[in-house]
């Protein structure tokens, strides 16, 4: 799926949608999407919510150029084909230049990261854990501490800390949140040419195995009620979810703006 917050920007854009851009697609939502589809000429009277919506992000991605087939609503091959290539289109396209006013201006740009952390790999320090995470493909291999670009290792610390203090070690455990799927890694994206955001130890992964790379908010059990609390902490400090942002990559927070 398409995340809210962009669904959400596509109505205002159109004239059919004048709430607040804070990815919460409730009913004045819902409402907006209807009406935008009735006024591109779709009989939608007997479609549900959830199919309307399908058939909004089919018209999304058909305005950005890419091949969805019918505005039906319904997910078919070409549909999820679609999905894809706007997945690996949110990964590369350059930033708006108007700022995302919920993204705070702590850490910068991703088209930026360059100028503000240094060269790859480079001005790394050690960030201590307040509680023992494992290693999430390896889980009977603890980590406690693990390399960091030392321009967020103390957001990270405080975030930790939060979190460890709203969930407690049991909960956390029991939740994944101690699964640690990496920080530091100087590599390419998967399927692009650009620099990864691990490449300068400011991004961190969580619990791969269930919130897979192309995994929506459907599967991804980082977009459940229960880890909430998890990604305000990290956006309160500035970080930036993947999964509330894109709908895709819930795994990953990033010390860079979108």
């Amino acid at each position: 799926m398409i995340d809210d917050r962009t669904v959400q920007r596509a109505l205002a854009k159109g004239g059919f949608y004048t709430g607040a851009i804070d990815g919460l697609y409730g009913d004045v939502s819902r409402r907006a999407t209807r009406n935008a589809l009735i006024a591109d000429g779709h009989t939608i009277a007997p479609w549900i919510d959830p199919r309307c919506r399908i058939a909004l992000e089919q018209a999304i991605m058909a305005e950005a150029g890419i091949e969805t087939g019918p505005i039906d609503g319904l997910v078919g091959p070409q549909t999820r084909i679609a999905l894809e290539r706007w997945q690996d289109g949110q990964r590369t396209v350059e930033p708006s230049p108007v700022d995302i006013a919920h993204q705070p201006d702590r850490f910068p740009r991703q088209k930026d990261v360059r100028a503000f952390y240094g060269a790859p790999g480079q001005h790394q320090t050690k960030l201590d854990l307040p509680f023992a995470m494992r290693l999430a493909w390896d889980t009977d291999t603890i980590v406690r501490r693990f390399s960091i670009h030392e321009k967020v290792h103390d957001s990270a610390a405080r975030a930790f800390a939060r979190i460890l203090d709203h969930y407690g070690e049991t909960k956390l455990r029991a939740l994944g949140l101690d699964l640690f799927g990496g920080c530091l890694n100087v590599r390419r994206m998967r399927g692009g040419t650009a620099m990864s955001m691990h490449s300068w130890g400011m991004a961190i992964d969580f619990d791969p195995a269930h919130n897979a790379l192309r995994w929506n908010r459907d599967r991804a059990r980082m977009a459940r009620p229960a880890y909430a609390r998890f990604l305000d902490i990290w956006e309160e400090e500035g970080w930036v979810s993947l999964g509330r942002e894109r709908n895709y990559d819930w795994m990953h927070v990033q010390a860079a703006r979108l």
